[in-house]
């Protein structure tokens, strides 16, 4: 029997997007799996891009579809298709079934009238919509550009947005260079304002001036001791079990090695959650830089209690992920990598910078599967060997 992951991204996914969009008036004319979010024993979610044949012509379009998760197929806009055994549903992006706040979006009075609302500065004139970042049922980034300005519009299930809203107000009063809250909405919706700067991925990348590790910890040390009192969210070595298990179903082979690699990060983190001020999910793609200076520090989403090791330990990682790329300086970006990770040890330890670090590798592990990337099974284990050699301690020699 199919399992829900063969439904969702296997051939027969087509005939699922193919019935939903008719319902709509489209034709589903080629599609592919953009994002997968498997999550053994609970549900299964991914998303797709698609170009639909439409009255009035053929536009490219995002699809989502989840099975395991019941109340989706209750939302508005979302298309229900059952097969005897289990209940698919299947929506376009702006009718998200856990994100309410992208529907206005969408609609041209609504969204002038929600800028208006939230008080956005030079929000005058026609706005034009451009996703950043799409992760079905969770989050949403787009960018709202109008003749005059821009501003920035997270999307998160409603029940996160006060609290989302509140991180951003309570960083930016203590002098980070977040973006600065404009507003939110009961659907889920923060306005932020733009910040100024390029992506340190890019910079890194390209080889341009990058930050040291010592504008790093500077950096965290400006994380005002309020950030310990925020709800605490479990850090990336913690679900390293869940990730083990997640790599074990999309390649089986590597299955024992993720598992064993997880027990070794559990058992070296169980216990110790740590009380410290964390930005939460610290890397590169969060940290904008002007002139090699950090300048801008994004989705603050998990700031909260937690251990320095953590947010060091996820930009080591992250790091060395770059140097994995196929087509990037492999030994340039190890060597980088390497240069932080050194100084991060000295910092708060070896040993817990080697754990964390390695815990998420693990998380990232995954990625390669989730995003259907091209040799995705070659990707995942050379990530299992980062993970390997993080563990055994020959990362840093």
């Amino acid at each position: 029997m199919a399992t829900d992951l063969d439904v969702l991204t296997g051939p027969g996914a087509g005939a699922l997007l193919t019935a939903a969009v008719a319902t709509a008036g489209g034709e589903v004319t080629t599609w592919s799996v953009r994002q997968v979010d498997h999550r053994p024993g609970r549900s299964t979610t991914v998303s797709y891009r698609a170009s639909v044949r439409w009255p009035h012509g053929v536009r490219g379009e995002t699809l989502g579809a989840s099975l395991g998760r019941p109340d989706d197929a209750q939302r508005p806009g979302v298309v229900a298709l059952a097969d005897g055994d289990r209940t698919a549903a299947v929506w376009m992006f702006q009718d998200d079934p856990g994100l309410p706040a992208l529907r206005p979006l969408h609609e041209p009075r609504a969204l002038a009238r929600l800028l208006r609302d939230l008080c956005v500065p030079d929000a005058g004139g026609p706005a034009r919509l451009q996703v950043l970042a799409y992760r079905p049922t969770r989050r949403a980034v787009v960018e709202a550009s109008t003749p005059r300005g821009r501003v920035f519009l997270k999307v998160v299930r409603p029940d996160r947005v006060e609290a989302l809203h509140a991180r951003h107000a309570l960083l930016a009063d203590a002098g980070l260079p977040v973006p600065r809250p404009l507003g939110w909405t009961d659907s889920g919706l923060v306005a932020l304002a733009p910040l100024h700067g390029t992506p340190m991925r890019d910079v890194v990348r390209d080889g341009g001036r990058a930050p040291s590790p010592a504008q790093v910890l500077e950096l965290l040390d400006r994380l005002p001791p309020a950030v310990r009192g925020l709800p605490r969210r479990r850090s990336w070595s913690e679900g390293a079990a869940h990730y083990a298990a997640v790599i074990g179903i999309a390649l089986p082979q590597e299955a024992e090695r993720a598992a064993r690699l997880a027990a070794a990060v559990t058992d070296a983190v169980a216990g110790d959650p740590g009380d410290e001020p964390t930005h939460g999910d610290l890397y590169e793609a969060q940290v904008l830089l002007t002139g090699g200076r950090i300048t801008g520090l994004l989705d603050v989403d998990s700031a909260g209690p937690g251990h320095r090791a953590d947010d060091l330990g996820c930009l080591v990682a992250h790091l060395e992920t770059l140097s994995l790329l196929r087509g990037w300086d492999a030994a340039r970006l190890r060597a980088y990598a390497r240069e932080h990770a050194r100084a991060y040890a000295d910092a708060v330890g070896a040993d817990a910078l080697a754990v964390r670090t390695a815990g998420v590798l693990l998380s990232l592990a995954t990625g390669p599967h989730r995003v259907q990337e091209a040799g995705w099974r070659e990707a995942t284990s050379r990530r299992l060997d980062a993970v390997e050699r993080w563990l055994d301690g020959t990362a840093l020699r």
